[in-house]
């Protein structure tokens, strides 16, 4: 790895990246409202081909609690926004 490379990818513009994957993921949805189903089904596979016994056990229980904190987080700040409006 080169400096000059990685300071080139830290200077890259992330915001049009980020703006460029955004419209993806809309022409991807629109035509196809499975795709980010289908995407992350492909990943598995994958996946699953490189390292068969992914996941273990242990990431299992990781990734729920990932997704538990995630959920209450959510909540959260739904609950924020619902009392900002007044209800």
């Amino acid at each position: 790895m080169h400096d000059a490379d990685v300071r080139a990818y830290a200077h890259r513009p992330w915001p049009a990246a980020e703006a460029l994957k955004q419209q993806h993921w809309a022409r991807e949805l629109a035509s196809n409202p499975l795709a980010t189903l289908e995407a992350s089904q492909a990943l598995w596979v994958h996946m699953r081909q490189i390292n068969p016994e992914w996941p273990t056990e242990a990431e299992r229980r990781e990734d729920l609690a990932h997704h538990v904190a995630l959920k209450r987080a959510i909540d959260r700040a739904a609950g924020v926004f619902l009392a900002a409006a007044g209800r």
